[in-house]
């Protein structure tokens, strides 16, 4: 699809479609079979441990890595052989920085806004990522957070239809990240479309409207992010432990009658009674557990060797 047609895609169409997407380095299979929409407008939360996939998936998105199998289009382009014109469209914050720091702050927003036919205002975005009172100063000499949000503010510059956001609030302290949180959901309100990689599961639950779970290079889970895993997995958990220091757990819908009934068999309220109402945090970690994270940690190990 040459860029043209990607102008004129319908408004509905997915912002990303992914079907069977495969990466292979050897015999090591990174990525593994994943299928996938984002719609337009949507922000996306992909979750996993390290080593997952999810940097690898990221990439051949972004147009960095090539893909071993699978159809893929971003805005309605297939990212491998996406030109000037597509990548104008898409903005990305990776997890390390790339500016320079010899020049200050609007200096390099400056120039970056050059390279895109419609960018923001440079003061503009530099008073959304917080950092008009250090405009001037060089990008050496701020903190690691402060030059966090330097990479934030290079990210939306040209204004993009995508946004891929790459571990963003690394380093930021809480003031920090729930100000980042805002600026997310004023980019949201403009119908950018936005693709996050977190590992602060609360952040994935502020600003998602889905999320994913990929491990070991499948996406094990997909749906909106109070709803991961099914209702089921919300089941409350009460433990426990009976008399002869066997640790006891079951899961009921009841868990004050099962609390009841327990207290009732052994004449006595049991030892380190606790009912668990699960979190999204248990949720993502049953599913990591399940679906073997030590296999991941193994396809990050080979990846970097390839």
């Amino acid at each position: 699809m040459d860029q043209t047609t990607a102008r004129t895609t319908a408004p509905d169409a997915p912002a990303v479609r992914i079907r069977g997407l495969r990466k292979q380095y050897g015999q090591v299979t990174a990525v593994d079979g994943i299928d996938l929409d984002i719609a337009r407008g949507e922000t996306f939360a992909l979750l996993g441990p390290n080593g997952a996939g999810k940097s690898t998936a990221i990439e051949i998105l972004e147009g960095y890595r090539l893909r071993t199998a699978g159809e893929i289009s971003v805005l309605g382009v297939d990212p491998a052989h996406g030109g000037l014109d597509w990548k104008s469209r898409l903005g990305i914050v990776l997890q390390s920085g790339t500016e320079s720091g010899v020049m200050t702050v609007r200096e390099q927003l400056a120039h970056f806004a050059g390279f895109y036919p419609e960018p923001r205002d440079v003061d503009e975005v530099i008073a959304s990522v917080g950092l008009e009172h250090k405009a001037r100063t060089r990008i050496a000499k701020l903190s690691g957070g402060q030059r966090r949000r330097v990479d934030v503010a290079l990210g939306i510059i040209g204004r993009p239809e995508l946004l891929f956001l790459d571990e963003p609030t690394t380093g930021f302290d809480p003031e920090a990240r729930r100000g980042f949180w805002d600026l997310i959901r004023s980019l949201k309100r403009e119908g950018t479309t936005i693709l996050l990689t977190t590992h602060y599961l609360d952040e994935a639950a502020q600003l998602g409207d889905r999320a994913g779970i990929i491990v070991g290079g499948r996406l094990v889970d997909v749906g909106r992010v109070h709803e991961l895993g099914g209702a089921e997995a919300r089941v409350p958990i009460v433990r426990w432990t009976d008399p002869d220091g066997t640790p006891r757990e079951v899961r009921t819908e009841r868990p004050a009658e099962l609390v009841a009934s327990v207290a009732r068999d052994l004449a006595a309220e049991p030892a380190d009674l606790e009912v668990i109402r699960p979190s999204l945090e248990d949720i993502y970690l049953d599913f990591v557990r399940a679906a073997g994270a030590d296999d991941a940690v193994t396809h990050e190990t080979e990846e970097a060797r390839a």
